[in-house]
């Protein structure tokens, strides 16, 4: 390891801010030094090292520079330039080009981003784009298991997509507490016009978050059973354990998705209770008012032979009759819970 160290450039000078990180590593899984874009081709050209390079954004010459060090395809750098590309693994000649995206809550909201991969036998290249954590975490440590990330880049990919993943499940915890909240609001018995938009907008989000999750299932049985040159068997393991993470990502989202759907059609089912029941208080007191007005349109007709009329408690008794009528019907609509 001492030879191959001192054969190494001594310096690194590059302060571009789309390079987050260029390292090289020794085949025993230590941190050499950083390095430049420019001496990639210059550690590759030696036995035993690789290298990691993290990037952020970068521009067009930033992965023209890439591809020329690394001999990366163009197709693939296209894409890595574009972003908005569909979650996907593809094979280039002796290297992987894997394209995840990634999740994180800014300002309240959630954001969705890509990292692109390109791994090949001796070197793991992350570009992000969009909403994304930095992966300088992961690179610590990994570092910190030096015999692990013997084990070369394919290790470096574990270790990113263990952390892409396991950073959706803190928005998993989101969703589903903000679902309780929601499904306290629909059984608060009124209606509110903000619970159903509230409502949507998680139903869209859970749909994005549920369309960023899923490919990376395929990705990572992929990674499990595939491409013998590139990932060790030893790596094999993690991959799988990645999977599993996923999966419970996978079916937590599609819980919520169905209670979603359930709490929407109650909170509507609600909503048309309380209509009919307004509708039946509001028929109640018609009926109600109906008898007093069909008796005052009687004794309004003006009829010469109503005989009652010509007597001193005439008056009394309609007054009676109207109010005894009234009464009874309001115990009779109040038992039937129609007013």
């Amino acid at each position: 390891m001492d030879a191959t160290s001192n054969s190494l450039p001594s310096e690194r000078a590059d302060g571009d801010p789309m390079l987050v990180n260029c390292v090289a590593y020794s085949a025993d899984g230590q941190r050499l030094r950083d390095i430049t874009i420019d001496e990639i081709s210059d550690i590759l050209a030696l036995p035993d090292p690789w290298v990691w390079v993290g990037l952020h954004e970068p521009s067009e010459d930033m992965l023209e520079k890439l591809q020329l060090e690394f001999g990366l395809h163009e197709l693939a750098i296209e894409d890595a330039h574009n972003a908005h590309q569909r979650a996907k693994i593809e094979v280039y000649g002796d290297s992987l080009f894997i394209v995840v995206h990634t999740a994180q809550t800014v300002a309240g909201k959630i954001e969705f981003g890509e990292t692109h991969v390109f791994l090949g036998k001796r070197y793991i290249v992350t570009v992000r784009h969009g909403a994304s954590l930095s992966y300088a975490a992961v690179r610590r440590g990994c570092e910190q298991d030096p015999e692990q990330l013997a084990l070369g880049p394919s290790y470096a990919l574990y270790g990113v997509l263990d952390f892409i993943v396991d950073n959706f499940f803190p928005l998993v915890r989101e969703f589903r507490e903000e679902l309780q909240e929601l499904e306290e609001d629909v059984f608060e018995g009124t209606f509110k016009r903000e619970t159903i938009r509230r409502l949507y907008d998680l139903k869209k989000e859970l749909v994005t978050l549920r369309l960023a999750i899923a490919p990376i299932q395929d990705i990572l049985n992929q990674l499990v059973r595939q491409y013998p040159n590139l990932i060790r068997d030893e790596v094999r393991p993690y991959f799988r354990d990645v999977q599993d993470h996923a999966a419970r990502i996978s079916q937590s989202t599609d819980t919520m998705s169905e209670m979603l759907s359930s709490a929407i059609g109650v909170n509507l089912a609600l909503v048309g209770v309380a209509q009919n029941e307004v509708v039946k208080r509001l028929a109640g007191w018609a009926a109600l008012l109906a008898a007093p007005t069909l008796i005052a349109s009687w004794y309004g007709m003006n009829f010469q032979h109503m005989p009652e009329l010509d007597e001193p408690w005439g008056y009394q008794a309609m007054i009676g009759l109207t109010l005894g009528v009234c009464t009874v019907l309001y115990f009779v609509l109040k038992r039937a819970k129609w007013l």
